[in-house]
Formats: C-alpha cells, structure tokens, sequence
C-alpha cells in the first residue's frame, strides 16, 4: 500500500508540474487500486483478530498495522486532491517558482512516507524521531505558500490559481503529518513523541 501512495503522489507532483490533465485523471482513477488495498488490509486485520486472538506485542503490531493503513489511504485521498486541484487549475495563470517549491515539498514527503514505512518495519524509534523535524522543514514551506501566494498581483486569474494552491501545499504537508503518525505507532508498544 505504502509503494502505491509514493506512486500516486509522484503522479500527482508531475501531473501538477507539468499541468497534465490526463496524469491527474490517471492518479484519480488509481486511488481505487490505493483503496482496494486498504480494505483488503482492513479485511486481514479483521480474520487475525478473529482467528488468532493476539495478545500483547502481536496485539500492539495488528493495532499499529490498522493504524498505519488508515493514514496510507489518507495520504493517497491527499494525492486525488492534488490531481482533482491540478485539473481545475491548468488553465489559469501561474507562478513557476511556487510551482517548483511543491516539487520539494512532494520530495520531502515521499521521503517521509519512506522513513515512516522504513521505521515500522525495522522498529526503528531512532529513524522515526527523525520525522519530526522533516515535517517541521514542509509546514515551514507549508506556511511560506500562504505567504506567497498573498505576495501574488491582483489579477483575478492568479489569484483563483493561488487561493487552490494553498489546498495544494496543505495536502503535501496532511501528507507528512501522515507519515509522522505512522513513525508514532511502529507496533513495538513505544511512540514516538511528536512536538
């Protein structure tokens, strides 16, 4: 599931990039694949819960997996947003260099989902307390959209394309937040503080 959102959220990033109307209908179109999956999960935690009756640490790694699938299929929601935003926006005037700033912004949340996934699997609490401060680095460019985007000319076309751009850089930073409560929950029974 985690390697169908980092293919839905590249998909997203480049249908944004490059404007690409049919990318972003692709992305829409493969989140089923990114729900198919989840449910299926949902569906195994369900039969080892009924069957298997875990207790302790297996009960602590059965919760954390149906904690972690419930923020994959978020994440993935988050990339149909983007491509849903990307199709209602790729005839209106842009700013480039925002554009080029969710690019990072993308970059540094599929770094995320990969460490949280990375560090899930290893229980890794070292590697998922790095989370934190990655998801500090995108709500600060988080933040810096805002501002940007009030920075833009008053031409109504911009500002229309501005004002959804916002949603944009707030579902990359949902994105990381995701992938910071997927770090907090390895199964290991510890959590990670998050700031």
């Amino acid at each position: 599931e985690g390697g169908l959102v980092l293919r839905s959220l590249r998909g997203a990033l480049n249908a944004l990039e490059r404007q690409d109307v049919e990318l972003a209908d692709e992305v829409i179109a493969f989140d089923d694949e990114v729900d198919d999956r989840y449910r299926g999960i949902e569906k195994g935690v369900e039969l080892v819960l009924a069957r298997h009756t875990p207790v302790a640490s297996d009960l602590r790694l059965v919760l954390a997996i149906l904690h972690s699938n419930m923020h994959l299929e978020r994440m993935g929601d988050q990339c149909v947003t983007i491509a849903k935003i990307t199709k209602l926006t790729h005839s209106l005037a842009q700013e480039p260099r925002m554009l080029e700033g969710f690019e990072e912004m993308g970059a540094r949340a599929e770094e995320m989902i990969r460490i949280a996934l990375d560090s899930f699997a290893a229980r890794d609490l070292e590697r998922a307390r790095s989370l934190a401060d990655l998801d500090e680095l995108i709500d600060t460019a988080n933040r810096r959209v805002v501002e940007q985007v009030m920075a833009l000319p008053k031409e109504a076309a911009l500002q229309e394309w501005g004002m959804r751009m916002i949603v944009v850089s707030r579902s990359l930073e949902r994105i990381g937040d995701n992938a910071v409560d997927i770090g907090e929950h390895r199964g290991s029974g510890a959590e990670v503080a998050h700031p």
